[in-house]
């Protein structure tokens, strides 16, 4: 192996790393805030080791809290991946899980194998129309996707409110004074099959299928390839004959589907009814902003989205514990979720600049080498050798 082709399978090694690396920068800053507080960093870190992986609960706990940062980050491998940025996880989540609410409770009778069948149909037709109008109004009227997916996430939390605060109120709480904003449970019927006696079901493993699927769609089918395309260069798709504007749209439409498929299993597998705080979060947990950073540490592709996902959802249940065990302010634990974030994002930009540069070089030395070609071989000189 020559000098040059080491030095790219090392560059290629580091970019891997990058996300590994970043994680780890994170977590060395917040061991110097849990100093700074009076905490032992080795104690915390243990303590969240601990609380993610200690016991079959806790690693149950940690796939269930990974399955719907899995199913979004799946969906931003998709978008990013035709070079438009879906902020509106949240939303598309949401608006998912209320149409598959909606129908749980519209039919309570229904087999509970038909009723989970539907409502994942529904949830994920949901949150594709929720992620399809950001995405016609990128390709047909040039509204930049970024504010208006988080614009629709506004829309999604405020329907959100009403609904739970008046239509479909458990009616329960409809009649007392100091009402919670929530429906009624669903049929134990439509629970998703769990691994009893954990928290751990099916969602997971739908999930892990779902990665190999977009892996597939995205590298091995025409619809993929043109998606790629374009997020690569619009004008030589375009000249190719790729219809730019429907790949656009269909890419946040994707993505938004499995935002809003994630919103249908939250509901069917663990809060088996739609409840609120008010806010996003207080369904989705932030699922919507921490599945983009998954997808990042997974290098934006399916597959690297699986243990990435898992990673952080060990991040999100361990916390907990952390906080309990050396008794931190929860604001610390929300700053260490953030620097994971920042360091993740960073890592990926920096990653993409080094990937734009190796390119670059590469240009020039194949431009160097037109101008100025190898010397030619003399042949007769060579055939006179060989006689």
């Amino acid at each position: 192996m020559n000098r040059k082709r080491q030095s790219e399978v090392v560059s290629k090694l580091m970019d891997a790393l990058l996300p590994v690396f970043a994680v780890l920068a994170a977590l060395a800053i917040g061991a110097v805030m849990l100093i700074i507080l009076g905490a032992n960093p080795i104690e915390a870190f243990g303590a969240l080791l601990e609380g993610a992986f200690g016991s079959a609960n806790a690693l149950a706990d940690t796939v269930v809290k990974a399955t719907p940062l899995l199913l979004i980050g799946l969906g931003i491998c998709i978008s990013f991946r035709g070079n438009v940025i879906n902020i509106g996880g949240e939303g598309q989540m949401i608006i998912g899980a209320l149409m598959a609410t909606a129908l749980g409770l519209a039919f309570p009778e229904w087999p509970g194998l038909l009723m989970i069948t539907l409502a994942m149909v529904v949830g994920f037709l949901g949150g594709a129309v929720w992620g399809g109008i950001p995405g016609a109004l990128k390709a047909y009227f040039g509204v930049n996707e970024i504010l208006s997916t988080i614009m629709m996430n506004a829309i999604a939390v405020q329907l959100m409110n009403f609904l739970l605060a008046g239509p479909m109120i458990d009616p329960v709480q409809a009649g007392k004074a100091s009402k919670i904003p929530q429906t009624a449970r669903l049929s134990n019927a439509f629970d998703l099959p769990r691994l009893i006696p954990t928290r751990l079901h099916l969602g997971a493993l739908i999930a892990v299928i779902l990665a190999v699927v977009v892996y597939i769609l995205l590298w091995r089918t025409t619809l993929g390839y043109r998606i790629r395309a374009v997020g690569q260069n619009q004008d030589a798709s375009r000249y190719a004959g790729i219809d730019v504007k429907r790949q656009v749209v269909l890419a946040l439409l994707l993505s938004g589907a499995f935002a809003g498929l994630a919103g249908a299993i939250q509901v069917f597998g663990v809060n088996h009814r739609m409840i609120t705080d008010g806010s996003a979060t207080g369904f989705t947990g932030s699922a919507g902003f921490n599945g983009i950073v998954a997808a990042l540490f997974g290098q934006l592709h399916p597959l690297g989205t699986i243990p990435a996902s898992f990673l952080f959802g060990a991040l999100l249940v361990g916390a907990n514990k952390l906080q309990r065990v050396v008794q931190v302010p929860s604001a610390v634990i929300t700053a260490l979720n953030g620097l994971v974030v920042i360091f993740v994002v960073s890592s990926e930009i920096w990653r993409r600049r080094r990937e734009t540069k190796r390119r670059t070089e590469a240009t020039f030395e194949m431009e160097i080498e037109e101008l100025h070609p190898p010397p030619a071989q003399d042949l007769t000189a060579n055939e006179e050798g060989v006689s």
